[in-house]
This record gives structure tokens, sequence and C-alpha cells, in this order.
């Protein structure tokens, strides 16, 4: 919302500045109001004209940068192959990592994070078990399908993944009411 609000200052701001400058101009050159005083130097003049083309020029590319539209590029992973170039949005990757560490038995809630480095990826695994399977053995699994899956359908390798148990799911166990 902020931006939004900035280029339309912006906006306003580059029309005002420009329109100022060139009514500075028109006046310098006797177009608006009585022409200048044939006593007054002519460096004033020359001065004055340059200084508002300046104040102008700028006025016009800040009238361009708030009108322009602006192209975001998704974070991607870039790779060149013999028939041609191959993106692949982190977002892809987060999203084929939480699908192979959602086949693990006992993972619940899962969140993802992907960073790149020299070597390959850096997968961040955020998890809650059911508490029912053994952490250790379960967190080595969701490590493995990670690993394995995302090189398989992305073709990058993964130099590390890295597993964190935020909690247990907590179940409610009921009493029954014998009455």
């Amino acid at each position: 919302m902020s931006r939004i609000v900035d280029r339309l200052l912006l906006f306003v701001y580059s029309l005002v500045i420009g329109s100022l400058s060139v009514a500075a101009i028109l006046a310098a050159l006797g177009f608006i109001s009585e022409p200048l005083d044939p006593t007054q130097p002519l460096w004033l003049q020359t001065t004055v004209i340059s200084a508002a083309a300046v104040i102008l020029l700028l006025s016009v590319r800040f009238f361009y940068v708030s009108i322009r539209r602006e192209r975001k590029s998704l974070p991607s992973i870039d790779q060149r192959t013999e028939i041609g170039d191959i993106k692949i949005s982190m977002e892809t990757i987060e999203n084929v990592s939480l699908k192979a560490a959602s086949r693990v038995r006992g993972v619940k809630d899962l969140k993802a994070r992907i960073r790149t480095n020299e070597s390959g990826l850096d997968i961040t695994i955020r998890t809650v078990v059911d508490g029912e399977t053994a952490i250790p053995s379960m967190t080595e699994e969701v490590q493995r399908q990670v690993r394995d899956y995302v090189q398989e359908i992305t073709g990058i390798p993964v130099s590390y993944v890295s597993v964190y148990v935020a909690n247990i799911v907590q179940t409610q166990t009921f009493k029954a009411r014998v009455e």
C-alpha cells in the first residue's frame, strides 16, 4: 500500500515541478510575462533557462518512474541445457519438498525454506509430529525422502536437508463418564 502512495506522490510531484519549470523557461524567454529588461545581464536569463531545463528533465524522469510498471522477477534457479534455459521457481522447489516430506508417516504440519549455495540446495523442513513415531528414524526418513525426491523432480543437487521438529500434536483424551 505504501508503494502505491509513494508512486502517487511522485506522480503529482513530477507534474507540479515539471509545470513550474516549463513556466520558468517561458517566463525567462518572455512568452508569459513582459520581456526581460534589456539592461538585465544575459547570463541571468541563460542560468534560469538552464536550471529550469535540468529540473524539467528530472521531473520527466520522475514522471516516467511513477507510471511505469514494475516487473518483479520471482526468485528462481536457472539452468542451461543444450536446448535452452530452464527456470524453476523457489516456490516450486518448496512445494516439491513439502510433498516429499508429507509422504513420511508421522509428520503433520509442514513448512519448508529453501536456500541456494555453491554445492546445491539447503532445505529446512519445519514440522509438527504425531508423537507416536520415533523422531530420529522419522526425521532421517524425511531427510532422505526430500533429498531424493527434489533431486529426481528438479534435477538440482540437494546438499543439505535440515529437519526441525517444532512440536508434537496434542491429542485430546476424553474420559468416558459413567452415570
